[in-house]
C-alpha cells in the first residue's frame, strides 16, 4: 500500500468519481490513477469503487470505510508537512478559508489585507459556498478554516469559536412608508414583499423563527445567497430588503435606507472552525486572533483542548462578543 494510491482513491472521490479531472488536477495520467486504484483494491481484497464497464459508478461500503481512514491517514501526513514547514520557515505556506459571501465581502478584508501585507510568501486561498459546503471542507480537511454563521455546529469534529456578533437591518429605497415608522415592528415589515437570504445563509433561520414566533407569514418574494443581489432587486422594487447589517455600505448605498431591526430579531453569532487535531501554524494563530480579538493562541488552545460541546461552551460562556 502506497500513500500514493490513498490519495488517488481520496482524490477520485472528492472529484465525484470522474477520473479524468483528477487526473488533470494531479497532473498526472489518467491510466496511471486507474492502474495504482486496481492495485490497491487487488492489495486489499475489495472494491473501492464500483464499476460499470471502465466508469466508476459508485463507492461501495467497504470503500467508504476505506475513504474515511485514507482521509485521516493524509490529513496526518499534511499536519507532518505542516510542523516540518514551521521549523523550517515560519513565515512560509498556505492558508485556505471557507466562508460564504457576506464574510468574505464585509467582514474579512481588513483581515486578510493585513495579513498580506505581514506574511507576503504564505498564499491565502478563499473557498466560497453554502453553509453547508463550508462546514464539509473544514471537516475533511480541504481547507484550513471554515467562517460562517449555519451549519457549522452540525460537524462534530469540528472546533468552533465564536468571533462576533451581529443582526440584520431592513434595507428600503429612500421615501418608502417605512422611513417613517419611528420604530420597526415585525407587523410593519411583513406587510411588505421581503427580499432576503435563501434559507441556511446568513442566520436566515433566525429571521423565521421571529416571525413564526409572532403567528405572522411573511412574503418573501425572493432569496438569494448575496446581499449584493438582495440589494440590487430592492432598488428595482420588488420588496423591502432584510440583510446583515453589516452588508449595507453607507457610501455605496446611499440610495438605501438602512433601518435598524436588532429589536426584532436574536442576534447570531459568526464562527471559525478548525478540524480537531489540525496542526495550527504561528500565522494561523495570528490570523484568528486578527479576526477575532478574543481568540488568543492560548484560548484557541483550551478550545483544542476541550472534548465535548459542552465544554466549549462553558469556555466561551463569560466572553462578551464584539458586535458586528
Amino acid at each position: 500500500m502506497k500513500l500514493q494510491q490513498l490519495r488517488y482513491i481520496w482524490e477520485v472521490a472528492h472529484h465525484d468519481l470522474n477520473v479524468s479531472a483528477t487526473a488533470q488536477s494531479l497532473y498526472t495520467s489518467q491510466p496511471g490513477i486507474s492502474k495504482q486504484i486496481r492495485l490497491l483494491e487487488d492489495e486489499l481484497g475489495v472494491e473501492v469503487f464500483a464499476r460499470s464497464g471502465k466508469h466508476l459508478t459508485h463507492i461501495t461500503p467497504a470503500g467508504e470505510a476505506i475513504l474515511r481512514t485514507a482521509g485521516e491517514v493524509l490529513r496526518k501526513v499534511e499536519s507532518i508537512k505542516q510542523v516540518a514547514q514551521e521549523y523550517s520557515n515560519e513565515k512560509k505556506g498556505s492558508l485556505s478559508i471557507a466562508t460564504t459571501h457576506t464574510q468574505a465581502r464585509y467582514a474579512l478584508p481588513a483581515t486578510i489585507k493585513a495579513f498580506i501585507e505581514r506574511y507576503p510568501d504564505v498564499s491565502l486561498h478563499m473557498h466560497q459556498g453554502t453553509p453547508m459546503q463550508i462546514s464539509e471542507m473544514a471537516a475533511d480537511g480541504t481547507v484550513d478554516f471554515a467562517i460562517a454563521t449555519e451549519a457549522l455546529e452540525l460537524f462534530s469534529d469540528l472546533i468552533m469559536m465564536p468571533c462576533y456578533r451581529w443582526n440584520r437591518c431592513v434595507l428600503v429605497p429612500k421615501n418608502h412608508p417605512l422611513t417613517q415608522v419611528d420604530k420597526l415592528s415585525l407587523a410593519d415589515v411583513a406587510a411588505h414583499p421581503i427580499v432576503t437570504y435563501v434559507f441556511g445563509f446568513t442566520g436566515r433561520s433566525r429571521l423565521d423563527e421571529a416571525f413564526t414566533a409572532e403567528g405572522l407569514e411573511p412574503r418573501v418574494v425572493f432569496t438569494a445567497a448575496d446581499a449584493d443581489v438582495i440589494k440590487t432587486y430592492v432598488r428595482l422594487g420588488l420588496g423591502i430588503g432584510i440583510v446583515a447589517g453589516m452588508a449595507h455600505d453607507d457610501s455605496m448605498d446611499a440610495d438605501l435606507v438602512a433601518l435598524d431591526a436588532s429589536h426584532l430579531f436574536t442576534s447570531s453569532v459568526t464562527r471559525i472552525g478548525c478540524r480537531r487535531g489540525t496542526f495550527l501554524r504561528g500565522y494561523m494563530y495570528e490570523f484568528i486572533e486578527d479576526f477575532a480579538p478574543h481568540l488568543t493562541r492560548e484560548v484557541v488552545q483550551e478550545a483544542f483542548a476541550c472534548h465535548t460541546k459542552t465544554e466549549l461552551e462553558e469556555l466561551f460562556s463569560t466572553v462578551e462578543l464584539p458586535v458586528y
